[in-house]
């Protein structure tokens, strides 16, 4: 076997040539477009570099037959709560069914991140936001999410034999659509009654000629309900505003809620249409072609899937059920003005059960679980699972 450190764009080409060879046989699997993973690896594109630093391999058979690869990567801000000491990841991991192949990479990956002087490697994680390409699949073979990672099934034993440890669990939900209102949990209309009748609160679709007053909002929102911890930044209106103007394009308007309390922004539901429902046809590509085709497709391809991306409740609010009457608003519009199926939730980590109580509580069920592994690299070190968020 031959390790090749990826670093010629002929190599690159490799490196994502490994992720379709290895999956082409599995007909749930939908190749991520080739424009996104290069983004993860183009300094120019990806603010991780700012901080951080990477590396990527390939492994070749003595014959040129690809068969695996890899990317170790440090970014100082990457933390967990709970966490004592600094730590690296790897991801835009394939391979064989092979554990020396799998050895091959992960030892090489584990030198490499030694050399950085962290102390343990997370994976499979991105170099970037944690909304994409993150955890390894274990249950739930369906085809991925636009942005979801996918793997086969035997990748979890080439990391457990290594040595890897579960450091949290990321479940995914999924419920399906009502054609008519009234069918969901009991406790979103029972919700519903008590703020309906209250004027000081209301509910919002975001627009798109508005974006810049919805990015406040959003901001607003996610600085109380996310920045306080650890790990999370706050926001900037100008960041919120970018994220939406990129979303804009494949934005549903009828898809996106805000709650407000005497007119302050409390809530936000964000989902979006599942893209991979179209960039499956497309084969990784996003040419001047394949736009016309995407276009197409999009225009004449019914997507029957919505999926929520983001969903945050400020802490004043939080128990009080407020979330649910937003909900139960959105599902009046989704009813009367959208022909969406069925709806799925992006990973929430296990270490969040308010956040999973949510999930149970709407009537979703589990349909699939991610992990995110850690390998320490002083064995007699105690492993410590990702902890609780109250």
């Amino acid at each position: 076997m031959n390790l090749i450190e990826v670093t010629t764009s002929s190599l690159a080409k490799d490196f994502i040539s490994v992720n379709v060879e290895l999956n082409k046989d599995n007909s749930n699997y939908i190749r991520p477009l080739d424009k996104d993973v290069r983004a993860v690896f183009d300094n120019k594109k990806n603010k991780s570099f700012q901080s951080g630093k990477l590396i990527r391999w390939i492994v070749t058979t003595e014959t040129g037959e690809l068969i695996g690869r890899i990317a170790a990567f440090v970014q100082p801000k990457y933390k967990n709560k709970g966490d004592e000491f600094a730590v690296g990841g790897i991801g835009f991991f394939d391979c064989i069914n092979n554990q020396a192949t799998a050895n091959l990479l992960f030892d090489a990956a584990k030198k490499w991140l030694l050399q950085q002087k962290v102390q343990a490697m997370d994976g499979p994680i991105n170099f970037g936001e944690r909304d994409r390409w993150w955890g390894l699949l274990i249950d739930g073979f369906e085809p991925p999410l636009y942005g979801m990672n996918y793997n086969p099934t035997y990748y979890q034993n080439l990391f457990e034999t290594y040595g890897f440890q579960v450091f949290y669990n990321q479940i995914c939900w999924k419920i399906g659509l009502p054609k008519k209102s009234g069918q969901l949990a009991p406790r979103l209309y029972q919700a519903h009654k008590k703020f309906a009748l209250n004027p000081d609160y209301k509910t919002a679709a975001i627009d798109k000629n508005k974006l810049e007053k919805f990015a406040s909002d959003f901001t607003s929102i996610y600085n109380k309900a996310w920045a306080i911890h650890e790990g999370n930044k706050e926001m900037k209106t100008e960041d919120a505003l970018k994220l939406f103007t990129t979303m804009k394009p494949v934005m549903d308007e009828n898809a996106i809620f805000f709650a407000y309390h005497k007119n302050e922004p409390i809530a936000l539901f964000i989902s979006l249409p599942d893209l991979n429902q179209i960039f499956k046809f497309l084969d990784g590509k996003f040419n001047w072609w394949a736009k016309l085709k995407f276009l197409f497709l999009k225009k004449t391809k019914s997507c029957t899937r919505l999926v929520g991306i983001i969903y945050g409740l400020i802490p004043e609010f939080q128990g009080s059920g407020v979330d649910y009457f937003m909900l139960a608003e959105a599902e009046k519009v989704l009813i009367e003005k959208t022909k969406y199926e069925s709806f799925e939730m992006q990973w929430q980590g296990d270490f969040n059960p308010k956040m999973l109580n949510i999930s149970k509580n709407l009537g979703a069920k589990q349909n699939r679980r991610l992990v995110t592994y850690r390998y320490l690299f002083d064995r007699t070190k105690e492993f410590k699972r990702h902890p609780l968020i109250n």
